[in-house]
């Protein structure tokens, strides 16, 4: 959002002082620039849970092709392991589809809320503004009459301009101090609003990695080849591999 005042003609009494001006504009400022933050940390987290459920309903898929490779067949040792491996993945993607509706309830619904807060403020910056426009058209009225000549007509149209005058003034006076009394309460208050929705996604990531790492843990115990090292296995592969371009039709020409 962004505040674009009018452009009218000036009256030459300063009917808002620079300080005033300068205080509205610094807390609006800050609003508009929290109203930014808010719509991209929704924008990201929506984009980080949808990543979440397309990374574990891959892995999933992936599991589920294996187990159904004819490999598995022909190897009693390869269908438990990739058993094993489809059971876990599925776990997993349970698991992550609990954080994804924890997250949604408790982190992104609060932002999408909080986000729909901001038309109300804008509406009522502009209703300032306007109200703003109008004060000083009347103000620049009310000082062309008070230089013109004193006759009688002159008095009577400047009398009825400082009766239009007035209501306007206090009606731009009570919405101006409005928002500069609720503006920073507005903006203070951000911290109270998100804190609980930031600890309750710390929460359920922590519940989630737990469950991982008893997951992981038990499928490794499954399919672990006891005593082997990652070095060991590497070379394992290697070994096979070299075995598989020893063939003659894989054979270079």
């Amino acid at each position: 959002m962004s505040w674009m005042p009018f452009k009218i003609g000036q009256p030459k009494k300063q009917i808002v002082s620079k300080t005033v001006e300068r205080d509205f504009e610094r807390e609006y400022d800050k609003l508009q620039k929290l109203e930014d933050q808010t719509k991209k940390l929704h924008k990201d987290m929506k984009k980080s849970t949808e990543a979440d459920i397309a990374m574990s309903k891959a892995a999933v898929k992936i599991s589920g092709d294996l187990l159904s490779n004819p490999l598995c067949e022909q190897d009693q040792a390869f269908l438990e392991s990739m058993t094993a491996l489809d059971t876990a993945m599925k776990r997993m993607d349970s698991f992550n589809q609990e954080k994804v509706n924890q997250i949604q309830k408790t982190v992104i619904d609060p932002l999408k809320k909080y986000s729909g807060v901001f038309p109300s403020l804008n509406m009522a910056v502009k209703r300032r503004e306007q109200a703003l426009q109008d004060y000083k058209r009347l103000q620049s009225k009310v000082e062309k009459y008070e230089e013109k000549e004193k006759t009688g007509p002159i008095m009577v149209k400047l009398h009825q301009a400082r009766e239009e005058l007035r209501p306007v003034r206090e009606d731009f006076e009570a919405k101006n101090k409005q928002l500069l009394d609720e503006m920073p309460k507005f903006y203070h208050s951000r911290i109270d609003y998100f804190q609980p929705s930031f600890e309750a996604l710390i929460r359920a990531q922590v519940v989630y990695f737990t469950e991982m790492h008893k997951i992981f843990s038990d499928l490794t115990d499954q399919i672990d080849q006891v005593g082997l090292t990652d070095e060991q296995r590497e070379r394992e592969n290697e070994a096979k591999l070299n075995e598989l371009r020893a063939l003659s039709i894989v054979a270079d020409d």
